[in-house]
């Protein structure tokens, strides 16, 4: 029950609540939404199409079907509004109130509410301390159940079969008190007789002794009547005497061109409940027999559950066709139930797509738009226009100028759309840059025309994909799409940090060209006397782009000096375009050189681009890559480089290479033949074998190709391919993988330029099926992975500029044995320093406490030798909502600190997510443990996240000190001694692999064997911290080995809300009840509250929980109804009676308010939009337009249809 009151017209006004609370509807509230009671099942009459009187559809209840006309006739227009027909009883309104207006069926018996009964745990039986399998007995009339004992020796409660009944009653006639009785009236009695208070007493005096399964019980059955107590919830409201009927244009009944008619499922189910319902009734009237009655009361019982959950008991209602009917419940349920398809997300008006295709002489933040598009984008902005120049008097005209494309509308829409930028998304939308604000430029043709340095941001190519376009109306929209959203604003990537607008492939390979340097080229040694007189030689054909020559340059530092530089021409030509004070070159020293005197790769374009933005800021970096695109696809052109077979050459060694390893592998073969070695060892001797092969093989390839072969430049200029695949191309395939994973040991030698053998083609058939196979697997999974970060951290945003607080973590590299994973540098740029930082050595002050740390700081802190550093983190933040600004530090898409609004859990949710797809979804098989795999790639990452128990579990110690090994016959045992003596004996199976040796010193939560750990042990060995550190090492082994960078924090921001809540153990004098699960930070308040005061805090543990569990316990009930197990969270949270503040993200766009972040947050909502009232003025001209527009549309369908209109909804 959300409620609403009755003849204010619509539900709540917009905007004005600030909260909203669920609860049962007792049978009065029902009665009271109503407008009336539906009393027959019929909903339209076939032959006037008329709906029938006190039916489904019925027009005296639900409102009139014709806007401000009542269903005789006799009242027509708006100038009767208000009024009640006399004769027909259907008040002269809008049709729109029969979107909302309800109805109500008065039940001849009362009927229990399937959700409270057979949910998990059943809430009915809870309260009752029945179990289920009675209550269904009682419920559906198989049995009696026991109201009042009487004198008999029955109690409370207890079943009886219809004989046993029979007997008792016999037995017991005299006793006026005994009662038993079944169905739902049974249950309804029962609820009423329970004293909530005195239940309570009851079951806290008892939850205090119990122990085991009886507590856990108890506990459950005390949350269930506390959450009666609080909401004032009545326990006999769950059956229900009344139901309510849903307004009927959400239940629809369409005609169709055959003249039948289709109709939502809702409209069937209502009908077997009104149908049985009233058959009842008659039976009761005229004193039908027991069992009669029963089996009808029954069958009511099963229509009414049909039609709130069908298929939740028993077997589905179906309708034709085999197909089960969609009931009340699988309306909200699921992708296509209300909460997904029409709340979270909407179709919008103004909005197109269409192919895309490059725009290389596009600007950084322009796009193409083609003409026919953008009028009908533009429409009602072009037909206020030509009314407001007078080209057209009135909006008919101006409708019809626009229709018929006549030239003078082009002239109008090139000067609007001139400063109203337009979005552009492509799906899948996997983060924030995949819709992006751009300025349109009108284009011929049908394809919208992309900017090719955007493509990385939104992974399109062009061959085929598709994009959406969208047009912010408002002032409002405007300008946050052109402060916010435009192109140039999202030069570098949130997730790390750095630029996502790298040039790649002919502009990487145009701009390598350019910088090559050649000796002896036409032209060397000359001198010119400055970069205009070269240019000339150049074009005259006097000098090649890689010939040496020398220019006078004047000093970068404007003092008015110069001097001769040498340098080849494509480099001077190269550092036009580039600031010439980045930091590569030390200006005081050396204030004439090139910038930039390099061969430049991809890594090099990348470096330029991210010294520039920090050093300039967008608008020159977008300057820039202008230039470096042009530049990059004028001379790829001049360079015209291209590969043919010719140049693929195959050194001469390989032969040579190949033979000698099969004759090491011939040696091996005799070794096992022998029976010197197992199958797997030889297995492993060989493919080692051929691996060092491979290497040699490439290692000759590549020695052997010339520095200027084509083919060799594009891989190392990192405009296309890789060693990898000039391997396969000149050496050899190497070894391929089969279905299960393993490696095949018959490698393929031959090369594509030699050609494949079909025993050879077969081989690599595997890998290639496997690797698309593993593609599709791969989105699917990696798009649920996002959903559920999205929904755990949606609520987290920067509410504060700083909390207090006095956690820290500690920041050092992550190892993973040698390798280093992250290094010190990367974990503490963009953070605040906890406290200070100072040199070792002479103790001076690198950055004081609560000052951020740059690239630069980092780079010192570094190079002084400071292993770990105490710095601010999320994980510390002691905001109950969202975070402080310290505590989260800079934001990696700006590169300055993070403001507050910004909604910086969906940005970690989506950090995370996106590179998700690169992820691989392979089960390593390494050695060890046989036939157990530690898990890798994305699911590996899913685990993590889940919180769940890994596969191939590793042993961990639990205390500090040495070890000592034993071999016994089944197993080894490793015992630990600690320095206080403490020992612990670990009994580990044979098949593990032992990681540490005898007379080794652990730490605490130290992994003993091989394997992944579960969180949950590190938990309770290492604490909170430890399971922390534990996480985000290990989440960013994985992205870290397939070459994703992600920033710790958005890991941070994550395991924040796995761990937002905490275990209460002892209650001490809290509120709290012992064993339940409360929120961290209300946890910590009530407890330094306790403490003020004198009394005795609680204790308890932090619980790990995974996100889709952390997601389900948010405060929030709408967003958790609407992410997964709708019916079960609405269950629970009605019970409580909970009020949603509408604190997160979710819950606002549910409702339609504006989001509490970034420009939505409480800070900005009295900031008035200041402009010149063009913009304002356009709106309303344009929506005037639109309206005029609307009605001529309507008068004219309303001539051609003749008098009727279609009951048509939007949900059909």
């Amino acid at each position: 029950m959300i409620d609403y009151k009755k003849g204010e017209g619509s539900l709540v006004q917009k905007n004005t609540f600030e909260a909203m609370k669920i609860g049962l509807a007792s049978p009065d509230k029902i009665r009271q939404w109503s407008w009336g009671e539906v009393k027959k099942p019929e909903t339209i009459n076939y032959r006037t199409l008329k709906p029938e009187k006190e039916g489904l559809f019925c027009e005296k209840i639900f409102g009139p079907t014709k806007d401000y006309e009542c269903n005789c006739g006799k009242y027509k227009r708006i100038r009767y509004k208000g009024i009640v027909c006399e004769k027909c009883g259907v008040e002269v309104t809008k049709s729109k109130v029969r979107r909302e207006r309800m109805g109500h069926i008065e039940l001849a018996t009362p009927v229990s509410h399937i959700w409270y009964f057979k949910g998990i745990p059943s809430r009915m039986g809870l309260l009752l301390d029945m179990s289920p399998r009675a209550l269904e007995k009682v419920l559906y009339f198989a049995s009696f159940v026991v109201i009042d004992p009487g004198k008999t020796d029955l109690y409370e409660k207890q079943l009886l079969t219809e004989q046993e009944y029979e007997e008792y009653c016999d037995k017991y006639e005299e006793d006026v008190d005994f009662r038993a009785k079944m169905g739902a009236e049974a249950i309804k009695e029962l609820l009423q007789k329970i004293d909530l208070q005195e239940e309570y007493k009851n079951l806290t005096e008892t939850f205090e002794g119990a122990t085991g399964q009886k507590k856990v019980r108890i506990l459950r059955r005390l949350e269930v009547v506390e959450a009666f107590i609080e909401s004032k919830n009545d326990p006999s409201w769950m059956i229900m005497d009344v139901i309510p009927v849903i307004p009927p244009d959400i239940r629809p009944m369409v005609q169709l061109e055959g003249g039948r008619f289709a109709t939502s499922d809702l409209n069937d189910l209502y009908r077997r409940v009104i149908n049985r319902n009233n058959r009842l009734k008659r039976l009761l009237d005229i004193g039908s027999p027991e069992i009669i009655v029963r089996n009808e009361k029954r069958m009511l019982q099963e229509a009414v559950d049909a039609l709130i959950d069908n298929g939740r008991r028993g077997k589905p209602v179906t309708g034709p066709g085999n197909r089960p009917l969609k009931s009340l419940s699988d309306m909200l349920k699921g992708k296509s139930g209300r909460f997904r398809q029409n709340l979270l997300g909407k179709r919008v008006d103004y909005s197109g797509r269409s192919v895309i295709v490059i725009g290389p002489n596009l600007k950084f933040y322009q796009c193409g738009l083609p003409k026919k598009m953008a009028l009908e984008l533009f429409k009602p902005f072009v037909i206020r226009e030509l009314v407001k120049r007078e080209i057209s008097h009135n909006v008919k005209n101006a409708k019809k100028l626009v229709e018929r494309e006549n030239d003078r509308v082009w002239d109008v829409l090139e000067d609007i759309i001139v400063d109203h930028p337009v979005l552009l998304n492509r799906a899948p939308t996997l983060h924030r840059l995949g819709i992006q604000a751009f300025e349109p430029i009108l284009v011929e043709g049908k394809a919208i025309k992309l900017h090719p340095l955007v493509c990385t941001a939104y992974n399109a190519d062009f061959d085929g994909d598709q994009m959406a376009v969208h047009l912010p109306l408002s002032p409002e929209a405007q300008a946050e799409a052109r402060l916010l959203m435009l192109s140039t604003n999202n030069i570098l990537a949130p997730k790390d940090g750095k630029p996502i607008t790298t040039p790649s492939q002919d502009m990487v390979l145009g701009s390598f060209y350019m910088t090559t340097r050649k000796e002896g080229q036409k032209g060397e040694g000359l001198i010119f006397k400055d970069i205009d007189e070269m240019m000339l030689a150049y074009a005259m054909h006097y000098v090649t782009l890689q010939t040496i020559v020398k220019v006078r340059r004047d000093s970068v530092n404007n003092d008015g000096t110069s001097k001769i530089v040498e340098s080849t021409v494509g480099r001077f030509i190269f550092n036009e375009g580039i600031p010439q004070d980045l930091g590569m070159v030390n200006r005081e020293e050396d204030p004439y050189s090139l910038e930039v005197d390099l061969q430049v790769d991809k890594k090099m374009l990348s470096k330029i681009i991210d010294l520039t933005f920090r050093k300039y800021g967008n608008i020159r970096t977008a300057e820039l890559l202008d230039y470096i695109k042009s530049m990059g696809y004028k001379y790829s052109t001049i360079g015209a480089l291209t590969i043919s077979m010719g140049d693929i050459t195959i050194p001469d060694s390989k032969k040579g290479i190949i033979e000698q390893a099969e004759q090491r592998i011939d040696m091996v073969q005799d070794i096992y033949l022998q029976g010197d070695i197992t199958n797997e060892e030889r297995y492993k001797k060989v493919i080692e074998i051929w691996e060092q092969c491979i290497k040699d093989v490439t290692r000759a390839l590549m020695t052997n190709l010339p520095a200027d072969n084509n083919l060799n430049i594009m891989a190392v200029s990192g405009a296309r391919g890789s060693e990898n695949q000039i391997r396969q191309l000149g050496g050899m395939r190497g070894l391929m993988s089969d279905t299960a994973g393993n490696t095949i040991e018959i490698p393929i030698t031959s090369n594509f330029r030699e050609g494949l053998s079909v025993q050879e083609f077969f081989i690599s058939t595997h890998g290639s099926r496997k690797g698309l196979s593993d593609t599709a697997l791969r989105t699917a999974d990696s798009g649920y992975l996002t959903r559920r970060l999205v929904d755990v951290s949606q609520d987290v945003i920067i509410t504060e500029d700083d909390c207090g607080t006095d956690e820290y973590i500690v920041a050092k590299e992550i190892k993973d044995g040698n390798r280093q994973v992250e290094d010190l540098k990367s974990r503490i740029i963009g953070r605040y320093a906890f406290e200070d930082i100072l040199d070792l050595d002479t103790g001076e002050i690198i950055v004081h406490k609560n000052d951020m740390i740059n690239e630069a700081i980092a780079e010192r802190i570094e190079s002084k030798g400071i292993k770990e550093v105490k710095v601010r983190s999320v994980l510390g933040c002691k905001m109950k909502h969202g975070v402080c600004a310290k505590c989260y530090g800079r934001n990696l898409a700006t590169g300055k600190p993070v403001n507050i609004g910004e909604a910086v859990g969906i940005i970690a949710a989506q950090s995370i997510g996106e590179p998700g797809t690169q992820l691989t979804m392979r089960t390593f098989h390494s050695g060890g443990i046989a036939g157990v795999g530690i898990t890798s790639g994305l699911p590996r990452v899913e685990e993590l996240f889940e919180a769940r128990k890994p596969k191939g579990l590793a042993y961990i110690t639990e205390i500090e000190g040495t070890v000592k090994i034993q071999e016994n016959k089944k197993r080894n045992d490793v015992i630990v001694t600690a320095e206080d003596g403490e020992e612990k004996v670990y009994q580990i199976p044979y098949g593990a692999h032992i990681r540490v040796n005898d007379g080794d010193h652990v730490e605490k939560g130290e992994p003993l064997t091989e394997g992944s750990i579960n969180p949950q042990d590190i938990l309770r060995v290492n604490g909170a911290e430890g399971v922390r550190d534990y996480i985000i090492r290990e989440v960013q082994k994985v992205y870290r080995l397939q070459g994703v960078d992600i920033d710790d924090k958005h890991i941070e921001i994550i395991i924040r809300q796995m761990m937002s809540k905490i275990k209460v153990e002892e209650s001490g004098d809290s509120g709290f009840l012992s064993g339940s699960v409360v929120d961290a930070r209300d946890f910590k308040m009530t407890n330094e509250q306790l403490v003020k005061e004198g009394k005795t805090p609680a204790t308890g543990t932090h619980s790990l929980m995974g996100i889709t569990k952390a997601s389900l316990a948010t405060e929030s009930f709408l967003s958790a109804a609407s992410f997964q197990e709708t019916t079960r969270v609405l269950t629970e949270t009605s019970i409580k009676g909970k009020v949603d503040h509408l604190i997160g993200l979710k819950e606002n766009v549910i409702i339609g308010k504006l989001i509490p972040a970034g420009t939505g947050i409480a800070k900005y909502d009295r900031i008035e939009v200041d402009y010149d009232g063009k913009a304002e003025e356009d709106m309303i001209e344009a929506e005037k337009a639109q309206q005029l527009n609307d009605s001529e549309e309507a008068e004219e369908s309303t001539v051609k249809s003749g008098n009727y209109e279609s009951l048509q909804d939007e949900d059909k």
